[in-house]
């Protein structure tokens, strides 16, 4: 302090003498006077100052003789003197005499007292240099001042010296004080509190100051004395808060403190201090949980993380509405809100685990959120507390993150998938925390190889990554990154095994694509060489991520090759074959930094090469993972390797390793050549395990190709292994081996004859179970050596397969009336008739590959024959149903087949591809299923004729969801890839007719003016199927108006109608049915599109086969459907039909409640004109229309059968109930069924037999009998003798009509299902669905 003030005279000092007239020193103690030097000064008041100290309260004569000098002390010369030391001890001679003169003070005067304690408190900064020689006597001054802290009694109104004092001890204090100093300075303030009437505002601003981060943090130990303060004195100064925080928090009154705008923080510090200091303000955080202000409330939610989540909290517990309030801010409006909320939920999961179950709802809802910043903080919150301890997250917590790997946006699903990744390897890789741990997290695995099915290419990279990093780690040592995928491989789920599989099929098609570059690259610069290598890159570019971008880098990336000679024969070896895993990595690495500019830290086309290095690098498998892997499978089958202990027994273990190396087989052939893994193949052929057998063979067969040269003693003992699989092995087997003889033997001819002729000597029809396995073999054989056993095959079709197999009957099926049975109940006979004699016909003439003996058209007239007699050959009656299901899917199945080679598809009529067409419509679901599946599989893969493409358009009549909606997943993905090509390949624009996706529409109109459900160009109800079908394709191919596509199609629709049926030519009645699906298909273009007027860009082909040349000067003009219809068929109008009760396959729950459609406006929605130009609409509503045949019941025996009541309403009367007809149907009571023109009325499944199928129904006429979908439309004679009767019957798709009798037993007893309830009220409905079918 700076002391201006001038000394007095040394007569003006004395405030109170003695009585005569002086002041008493202590003896030895000369006169005090302003006239010695200060260190005279010093040295007397040292001498004053050992008097007082060793004075007590019992000195009377001690204390009157000195109490001059004590008044003399307190003058301003003592006070204001500008000597620190003489302030000092004069402080501590004040002191002292309050401590002697206690409890009267010799000083009256309240000014006087008041400068004296200020004086005596601004000593006490002395304290803050421990290592001063005075800080005794500040220590001592502290001390003495504690012991007479009851002067506020005195000064009651002096707080300017209570809040100088806090302040001064605050400042002081530092970590070079002990503990005792710590403990003066905490007795002193503490008592100040708890004895005096309160706290101001100042003097508790003076505390709680010292609790703000900011001083917090300048001065660690004042937060520490004001933190022990405050617990200490927590029963007085509580009051004291709340009224604080009720000032700033309720009333808003900020002006009251400085430290209103930290008082968030304050509470923050003072509930972890003690939370009894807040009891009186939690429910104030309440009401502000409840602002208006969004701010306000994300502070507020901030603050109470804190408070929740900090470790050692229970306010949760103590809390319960507070708690209960803030779990409401998960679902708040204001988005930084939620995000806070969220945030939270990680530490409180950390800290508090028995919240996690108030947690998880809430951050269900969150993981939802249309926020993205929200939904990825979700997973992140739910990720951190598993990587801490798994017992911290439930199952549930688990899913969200689960369904989250499924997001729309990139970001969210990325963190998904990398924190399952990183929990995975933790915990079951590492096995952090036990086998229960790991059996919690087992699914990670699976659901993360599930999403390579994903389209997205980030997707895909991201599970590739994932795979090298965290569940086969490539930077393990080969034994035990091998033995990592041998118990993964074993573990995983099917669906994850064909994932694992198909992403090392795209790493090596990636791989070969690079190479096929390599070798563009040794080639001479053409214009064909520059072309081709562009449709490589481009390939190439496809594969990686961001392909529009990856496509200049990928050009980019090519240019470098072109000039580096040394970069290119680093990636070569990167690619080769023989390339190590070791070797892999140093190439990735060396190409990496000759990439690598040191001058760009970002560089996306570094980044974007090492996509492509880390996709083709073969960085788990080589020579020596395979003879690990091989090692590995020979201690299971020893059972000597830790099978049990990794969870897999030993004969999955086995197995799973076979299918491994068969995998690897294809992608890394040259790894398996060695003696010692070839020898432990031989081992797993000894084995009787039927499906090792055939991994090992094909493993054989992908990898053998230098055993005969290379390996002498594995090929002598290979040969009789193959021979005796071939003629007595499973029919897998026996494949496999014709097929490995054929591959790996230079002298194959010899090795199939030696199998041929025995096997072809021994046939016997009369026992079908040892046919098997010798059809197999010989059908592969004729395949594969077509000049040497063609001809030998010939008289074994002729005398064997056809004579004695086909056409000969020697069993009687079961007639249980399924139309399906599992594999395991097929009779060896019709296995033989239908896996073996049809597919050995038709790989027969796939091997000639010519018809110069017309031995194709003798066969495909037997398959057709078979289509036409619904697969009973011999028409005795003597197979199943279920058998004849088989046989007609083996006939559609070989007709396709043999179309995809260019020579059969020549002569296959229009008569047999329509019959072909139609078992997409069989009335057995599986045949339906599998058909569309082999039909898929073929067009994909541009291996059948567009033509069949077509076929689809029939899937719209299909009474399941499930299988329209594939067929719609079909058509969209072979249009693409379709399209794609084209754009792919320059070339193809030579081959449109047969590429161009648009041309299906011709070959579609033809195949449905032959369906043999249209056979009345006039019905509106026929037309409406014709309307539906040819909708179902062009609103895939509508999608999009590429080149004007719309335009072109119309112009086709157009074209044929100036055509004839090439089918028919000359029948004015088949002509008339063609030109009216024209007008149908005309009249949906122009309705859905209008963009179809415009010219077409070019005109289009027609293909003879269907459709013959335009004759000159004939016009067409004349519109083959009414106006009236027109509209109808635009405006949907309902029609009268019966909804069907069950299909061949459960589509719902147990105890679903059947869905009904109510009216024919919903079903015809999609060609409404409220959305005639939104496809996407149209499509719904024709999903939606067909919910009536999704209803779960099922044709099958252990299926439970569901009935739907055309009329469900309750205690209707019988008299009424006769006289409901269709107008009243079409009011909500039957809902119509597109493409579906039937009423089921029995109580069965559709696709059991009904035992009472002859049987007269007493209450009303029979059902007439329904032409089965597979048959030859009849001939016009025909069909003019059954004019009338053909008016009252209703046309069936793929179905066999089930009999019309309520009470048949035959429905319910074959579906094994009762149903009591629903079969009164079917009953009662029965009436007036008779009359509604004759109606129809």
């Amino acid at each position: 302090m700076d002391f201006t003030a001038q000394p007095k005279p040394a007569t003006a000092l004395c405030g109170v003498v003695s009585a005569d007239g002086k002041i008493a020193y202590p003896p030895g103690v000369k006169e005090i006077t302003d006239k010695i030097t200060t260190d005279e000064m010093i040295k007397r008041l040292k001498m004053i100052v050992k008097t007082f100290m060793d004075m007590d309260q019992d000195s009377e004569d001690e204390k009157q003789q000195y109490l001059p000098l004590a008044l003399h002390l307190a003058s301003e010369f003592f006070l204001r003197n500008p000597n620190k030391d003489v302030r000092l001890l004069v402080a501590c001679c004040l002191a002292d005499i309050f401590r002697i003169y206690a409890p009267e003070a010799p000083y009256t005067s309240h000014d006087k007292l008041k400068d004296i304690f200020l004086f005596i408190t601004r000593q006490l900064k002395g304290l803050e240099d421990t290592k001063s020689p005075q800080f005794n006597r500040y220590f001592y001054l502290l001390e003495v001042k504690k012991n007479f802290n009851k002067y506020h009694i005195i000064l009651c109104d002096c707080n300017e010296i209570f809040i100088q004092l806090f302040r001064t001890l605050f400042s002081v204090i530092n970590n070079s004080h002990n503990k005792k100093v710590q403990m003066h300075m905490l007795d002193l303030m503490s008592s100040i509190i708890m004895e005096g009437d309160g706290v101001t505002q100042e003097l508790l601003d003076s505390i709680l100051i010292n609790l703000i981060p900011a001083h917090k943090n300048l001065n660690k130990q004042s937060f520490d004395l004001a933190k022990v303060l405050l617990k200490r004195t927590v029963q007085t100064i509580e009051a004291c808060i709340a009224n604080f925080f009720n000032q700033v928090l309720v009333l808003g009154r900020s002006s009251v403190s400085d430290l209103s705008e930290h008082v968030f923080d304050l509470i923050q510090e003072l509930f972890a201090i003690d939370p009894h200091l807040l009891l009186s303000v939690m429910p104030q955080l309440e009401f502000k949980l409840k602002s208006n202000d969004g701010e306000e409330r994300l502070a507020v939610v901030r603050l109470l993380a804190k408070l929740f989540g900090s470790k050692d909290s229970d306010l949760a517990t103590q809390n319960r509405p507070l708690w209960q309030c803030f779990l409401g801010r998960f679902n708040d409006i204001h988005v930084p809100v939620r995000l806070e909320s969220v945030k939270f939920a990680s530490h409180c999961l950390m800290n508090h685990p028995d919240l996690a179950k108030d947690l998880t709802e809430y951050l269900k809802v969150r993981s939802h959120d249309p926020e993205e910043a929200i939904r990825h903080d979700v997973i992140v919150t739910i990720i951190t507390a598993a990587k801490r301890d798994l017992a911290l997250v439930n199952d549930q917590l688990l899913g969200f993150v689960r369904e989250r790997t499924l997001d729309k946006r990139w970001r969210v699903r990325k963190e998904a998938m990398m924190g399952l990744a990183q929990l995975y390897k933790k915990y079951c890789l590492h096995g952090e925390a036990g086998k229960e741990a790991a059996e919690k997290v087992s699914w990670i695995k699976d659901k993360l190889l599930h999403i390579y099915y994903q389209n997205s290419i980030d997707d895909k990279l991201l599970v590739e990554k994932i795979f090298a990093q965290y569940l086969v780690p490539h930077n393990l040592e080969t034994e035990e990154r091998m033995k990592c995928l041998y118990y993964l491989y074993a573990s995983l789920d099917p669906n994850a095994v064909k994932a694992l599989n198909e992403m090392w099929k795209c790493q090596n098609m990636l791989r070969s694509h690079v190479r096929e570059l390599l070798d563009l690259h040794k080639q001479a610069t053409s214009e064909a060489n520059c072309s081709a290598m562009f449709g490589k890159l481009m390939t190439i570019a496809k594969n990686l991520p961001d392909p529009g971008k990856a496509q200049d880098f990928v050009k980019k990336f090519n240019q470098v090759l072109g000039d580096d000679e040394k970069l290119r024969s680093q990636l070569e070896l990167l690619i080769s074959p023989t390339c190590s895993c070791k070797q892999a990595d140093v190439c990735v690495r060396e190409i990496a930094r000759k990439l690598a500019n040191p001058k760009q830290p970002t560089n996306p086309f570094l980044e974007m090469v090492k996509f492509l290095l880390e996709r083709i690098a073969p960085v788990h498998i080589d020579s020596e993972a395979i003879s690990a892997l091989v090692k590995l499978m020979n201690k299971s089958i020893e059972g000597t390797a830790d099978d049990e202990e990794e969870g897999v027994s030993p004969d999955t273990a086995i197995r799973s390793g076979l299918e491994l190396l068969k995998v690897l087989s294809f992608t890394h052939p040259t790894s398996f050549h060695s003696a010692e893994t070839y020898e432990s193949l031989l081992q797993c052929l000894r084995m009787e395990d039927d499906k090792v057998a055939e991994a090992a063979i094909q493993i054989f067969r992908n990898t053998g190709h230098k055993i005969e040269t290379d390996l002498p003693q594995i090929r002598s003992t290979l040969i009789p292994i193959l021979h005796q699989k071939a003629k007595r092995g499973t029919p897998h087997q026996a494949k496999q081996a014709v097929h490995c003889i054929h591959a790996i033997f230079t002298n194959k001819e010899v090795q199939l004859a030696q199998i041929f002729e025995p096997l072809s000597r021994s046939l016997n029809a009369d026992v079908p179970e040892q046919l098997i396995t010798p059809l197999v073999s010989l059908g592969h054989i004729s395949m594969l050596a077509p000049d040497q056993f063609a001809s030998p095959m010939k008289s074994v079709v002729a005398n064997f397969i056809v004579k004695d197999l086909l056409m000969n009957d020697r069993s009687t099926g079961e007639k249980n009336g399924k139309l399906w049975s599992p594999d395991e109940e097929v009779s060896p006979e019709v296995l033989a008739k239908v896996n073996l004699s049809i597919k050995l016909l038709v790989r027969w003439l796939l091997g000639m590959k010519n018809n110069q003996s017309k031995s194709a058209n003798s066969t495909l007239r037997l398959l057709s024959a078979m289509l036409v007699s619904e697969g009973d050959l011999t028409e005795q009656k003597r197979i199943s149903k279920s058998d004849m299901s088989r046989l007609r899917l083996a006939a559609g199945s070989a007709i396709m087949k043999l179309a995809q080679e260019p020579c059969y598809h020549e002569i296959i009529t229009p008569e047999q591809f329509q019959l072909c067409a139609l078992v997409i419509n069989d009335e057995c679901y599986q045949v339906r299923q599998i058909f569309a599946q082999k039909l898929h599989k073929a067009l994909v893969k541009l291996l059948l004729p567009l033509e069949y493409m077509a076929i689809f358009a029939l899937c719209a009549k299909d009474p399941v969801k499930e299988r329209r909606a594939h067929a719609r997943q079909c058509l969209l993905k072979n249009i693409s890839i379709r399209r794609e090509y084209i754009k792919q390949n320059p070339m193809a624009t030579e081959k449109l007719l047969s590429l161009l996706p648009e041309y299906v529409v011709p070959y579609m109109i033809h195949l449905l003016a032959h369906d043999p459900d249209f056979t009345r160009s006039q019905d509106v109800d026929q037309l409406r199927d014709i309307k539906e079908c040819l909708w179902f394709m062009l609103e895939v191919l509508m999608t999009k108006n590429e080149n004007n596509s719309h335009a072109f199609m119309k112009k086709m629709a157009e074209n044929i109608k100036l055509t004839r049926d090439a089918q028919s030519p000359d029948e004015s009645k088949t002509n008339e049915k063609l030109y009216t699906v024209c007008d149908v298909a005309l009249c949906v273009i122009n309705s859905k599109s209008a963009m179809c007027n415009a010219d077409s860009p070019k005109d289009p082909v027609l293909p003879l086969k269907f459709f013959t040349q335009p004759e000159k000067d004939f016009c067409n003009d004349k519109s083959y459907i009414s106006e009236e219809t027109r509209v109808l068929l635009l405006t949907g109008k309902p029609k009268p039909a019966g909804v069907l009760g069950a299909v061949n396959k459960p589509l719902s729950a147990t105890g679903r409640k059947p869905y009904v459609r109510s009216t024919g406006t919903e079903t015809g929605s999609n060609v409404n004109i409220n959305s005639e130009l939104n496809p996407a609409t149209g499509n719904r509503s024709r999903e939606q229309s067909s919910e009536a045949a999704e209803t779960g019941g099922s044709e099958n025996e252990e299926n439970p059968v569901r009935i739907i009541s055309v009329t469900p309403v309750k205690n209707i009367d019988p008299v009424k109930n006769k006289e409901i007809n269709s107008d009243q149907a079409t009011q909500g009571n039957i809902s119509s069924d597109r493409g579906k023109k039937r009423t089921v009325t029995a109580a069965g499944t559709e696709n059991i037999q009904q035992k009472t199928d002859e049987k007269v129904d007493e209450s009303g006429p029979p059902a007439p009998s329904k032409p089965r979908r597979g048959r030859r439309p009849k001939s016009e004679s025909q069909g003019n003798a059954t004019k009338n009767d053909d008016i009252n019957k209703p046309v069936i798709k793929g179905r066999k009509r089930p009999a019309a009798s309520q009470e048949s037993p035959g429905g319910l007893e074959a579906g094994n299902a009762k149903a009591p309830k629903l079969q009164d009220v079917a009953k009662k409905a029965a009436p007036a669905e008779r009359q509604i079918d004759l109606q129809r």
